[in-house]
């Protein structure tokens, strides 16, 4: 645990209630063991979770404005973690009960309320655990739906968002799959994504200066991520 910078100290300062430097970094080492022991992912293992990566993005502004603008803003947060992006970008103003969060684990969620010492009322976002490759929950095939604005009460799975998200927040999820699922991910979430002009998808993952494979040791195992020079993935995105 290297400690937090300047932005996140404050942030996680108001968000905890916790003010002592000392007091904060164990609060974060205990729920990060939590975590840990559930699903020893390397983004937990290395504090990923404590990093704001929304609000370093160039387009964030412009997605606060979006929020600001649009009738019925929607903002997606895909493989959420413990939430802290998203809360991220309701501290910033973007409405609390216009945001779905969804990861594989309904843990992660429930430990982020233990993180950020929230309940399901004091951050009424919502959030659904699914796997982006079951077709029941993510899917590239668009289904009819109304125009009427959309009840996120009743939503059940990234299906029922087609052509409704504004924007679309994902970050360090698409390296770890492989270049087949990759693109079939892309294709399920463009597909979710609104017409209305302005709406993005944006985030940001591994990548190479040239497309390749980029092998790492974690945990005792070799890992190879199937990794996007900037042409490659816009070309992906076409």
């Amino acid at each position: 645990y290297g400690g937090l910078d300047p932005p996140a100290l404050e942030f996680f300062q108001q968000q905890t209630g916790i003010t002592e430097e000392d007091d904060l970094k164990r609060h974060i080492l205990a729920v990060q063991a939590k975590a840990f022991a559930v699903a020893p992912y390397n983004c937990i293992y290395t504090f990923g979770f404590t990093k704001l990566r929304i609000s370093q993005h160039p387009k964030y502004q412009s997605v606060l404005q979006l929020g600001r603008d649009s009738r019925n803003p929607l903002l997606l947060d895909l493989g959420c973690c413990f939430g802290n992006d998203a809360r991220k970008a309701v501290a910033d103003g973007w409405p609390i009960t216009r945001i779905i969060c969804t990861d594989l684990r309904q843990e992660f969620w429930d430990l982020g309320h233990v993180l950020f010492r929230s309940t399901p009322t004091s951050f009424p976002s919502q959030f659904i655990a699914g796997d982006f490759f079951d077709p029941t929950f993510l899917s590239s095939e668009s289904r009819l739906t109304s125009r009427s604005p959309l009840d996120l009460s009743s939503v059940a799975s990234l299906n029922d968002l087609h052509g409704e998200v504004t924007a679309i927040h994902a970050s360090s999820i698409f390296h770890l799959f492989s270049a087949e699922q990759q693109a079939s991910l892309v294709r399920a979430v463009a597909a979710l994504l609104s017409p209305v002009p302005g709406s993005i998808i944006f985030g940001a993952h591994v990548g190479l200066p040239k497309k390749g494979i980029m092998r790492e040791e974690m945990f005792g195992r070799t890992v190879d991520m199937h990794c996007y020079d900037p042409e490659s993935w816009n070309k992906l995105w076409e």
